[in-house]
């Protein structure tokens, strides 16, 4: 359920029926401090200001018609005009009895699902997948996860970059060395050295360039032979890739991949059609849709080609056509792209072309979602000590070595089994949360002590507050689950708890909205720290507790270890029954 939404649709309500304008805001809130209650409703301070009106003596008016009987214990008026709700414990008792059965704790299913068609990850199958792939991978994961969790029907789009002229260079190495008996998956093992080789051939070696350039004419114009070598080198870059997305537990597949190769076939229809509406012009030789939307400040468009002087294509194209074949073949009602912060102006200006074109209707909604940068201890991007790109095979590698010494050191009675799978999840787990907690748009520093400390907004301190509510269930020999029913709440860390767990829905819904598996992170931690209160506060198992009350704080346990695991299988971070 959504507690903010019901309170301020009843505000709302109230609102009207006191005479404000029926498109005032109710400006509902979490309040910051218990003592001016749960929520707070501030949306008649701006409403007092247009009517020109005393906003306190409307504050009273409507709190006069605001019904929350049965729902609120208490309604204040604060200050000049805020309305305080502090919610009744026993209503709360009972919202959680009404999830308690439900494995998604209430968090209720769209009506209307929409056709959401998520574009993420997207590494160039030339290369191995490096550390600048982390973000677009995992953060696009996280929000697939949360509009799965709210019902919204998800096609992942992964546009791997398997195209283009460097695949005639690449693709010219590989023909030699299978000519040398070589065999395909031995000689590119190694992808980033065979790309190396491959550009020293190019800019050194005489005759391979043109070689390389006449296996790009092959390769566009359907050759066989260049296909099946073209094929090869992706399906061997594809496996490495799965690999990765495997250790990472994310959700791509194979059959997500729609790469740039599988616009080839319309890209001249799009340079045609833009021709035919008068929005491309030919200038010196090459197609340009000049964009006077984005005009500088001396009145100069943006510039934006889709055909070179050479006849070429370029990413403006492929995305134009991405457009159109994901609003008209896969019906999208909403189009999300994940790529760095470097790319918007292209996406702004692939946002604009298309509209105006038709490719993508304006009622499919389409947004780029730029992120900023990992960067290292010196503020500069996170590279090798030479100043190499860090492969990241080679970071996930590193993070299970210093997560197994850190779980051997805390329980050395793990055998090795046990102990390489806490430690794959714990390191796994910890790079993860260190990138989905930052906000999106931000740069941030990688700090391995900071990620995999057990305490503070960590992967590992949340992995341990769920893997110690198992161990109460354990002590307290509890195997099937107690109902929701014994729930009473009390205490005031019981009902903050509960307001916590209550806001799921809410919060979910703000990650769908702006794209900012950050606002998950940052509930799943405030969760696993008023745990941490509660346990110290309200004792479970220690003798002298009666059965009433101990029957409720596990059923509370329970529903707080639930809320832990359904957040963490959203952002694709797993959890433990013992660590």
């Amino acid at each position: 359920m959504n507690i903010r939404q019901l309170l301020a649709d009843k505000v709302k309500v109230a609102m009207v029926a006191a005479g404000l304008p029926e498109d005032t805001n109710p400006a509902l809130s979490l309040s910051n401090r218990p003592q001016f209650g749960d929520y707070q409703a501030n949306g008649v301070m701006g409403a007092a200001k247009k009517l020109k009106t005393n906003p306190r003596e409307l504050a009273t008016k409507v709190v006069e018609q605001l019904d929350l009987s049965g729902i609120a214990s208490k309604i204040e008026l604060a200050g000049p005009g805020f309305i305080n709700i502090h919610l009744d414990p026993t209503w709360l008792a009972a919202q959680l009895c009404n999830i308690g059965d439900d494995i998604k704790l209430g968090v209720t299913q769209r009506e209307t699902p929409q056709n959401v068609v998520v574009d993420y990850s997207a590494p160039n199958l030339a290369k191995e997948m490096h550390v600048g792939h982390l973000r677009s991978t995992i953060i696009g994961d996280a929000v697939v996860g949360a509009l799965e969790f709210r019902g919204d029907k998800v096609i992942r789009q992964n546009h791997m970059g398997d195209w283009g002229t460097q695949f005639g260079m690449l693709i010219a190495n590989l023909s030699d060395k299978l000519q040398g008996q070589e065999v395909a998956e031995t000689a590119l093992a190694d992808l980033e050295n065979f790309y190396r080789e491959a550009k020293v051939r190019f800019d050194n070696e005489d005759g391979f360039a043109d070689r390389a350039r006449d296996y790009v004419v092959k390769l566009q114009g359907g050759d066989a032979d260049c296909a099946k070598l073209w094929q090869q080198f992706i399906d061997i870059s594809v496996a490495h890739s799965e690999e990765i997305y495997s250790k990472l537990n994310v959700s791509l597949t194979r059959k997500d991949i729609m790469g740039e190769s599988a616009y080839n076939h319309d890209l001249s229809n799009v340079v045609d059609e833009l021709m035919a509406q008068g929005m491309a012009v030919e200038d010196q030789g090459a197609k340009v849709v000049f964009i006077e939307e984005m005009a500088n400040k001396d009145g100069e468009p943006s510039v934006f080609i889709v055909q070179k002087s050479g006849g070429g294509y370029l990413y403006a194209t492929t995305d134009l056509s991405a457009c159109r074949y994901r609003s008209g073949k896969l019906k999208a009602d909403r189009i999300i792209i994940f790529t760095d912060a470097r790319q918007s102006l292209h996406f702004k200006q692939v946002e604009i072309v298309a509209r105006k074109a038709g490719f993508l209707p304006e009622t499919v909604g389409y947004d780029h979602c730029p992120f900023g940068m990992m960067m290292g201890d010196d503020g500069k991007p996170f590279k090798t000590r030479t100043g190499g790109t860090i492969k990241l095979a080679e970071l996930l590698n590193e993070a299970v070595t210093r997560a197994t010494e850190i779980i051997r050191e805390k329980n050395p009675d793990y055998s090795e089994d046990k102990l390489n799978e806490i430690a794959h999840k714990v390191g796994i787990g910890a790079v993860k949360f260190a990138d989905l907690s930052k906000n999106r748009t931000s740069d941030y520093i990688f700090n391995w002590k900071t990620m995999l400390s057990f305490e503070g907004a960590t992967a590992p301190y949340l992995q341990y507050a769920y893997s110690r509510i198992q161990s109460i269930f354990t002590k307290a020999n509890i195997e099937e689950a107690i109902s929701p029913e014994a729930i009473n709440i009390i205490e005031p860390q019981e009902k903050a708890l509960a307001l916590k767990i209550l806001q799921l829905e809410d919060v979910i819904d703000a990650v769908i909205s702006e794209c900012t598996p950050n606002l998950l992170c940052n509930y799943l931690y405030e969760l696993a720290s008023l745990y941490m209160s509660f346990y110290e506060a309200c004792p479970i198992l220690k003798d002298g507790i009666d059965t009433e009350t101990k029957q409720s704080r596990l059923a509370l346990c329970q529903l707080i270890s639930l809320a832990l695991k359904n957040g963490l299988d959203i952002l694709g971070i797993e959890v433990m029954e013992r660590m």
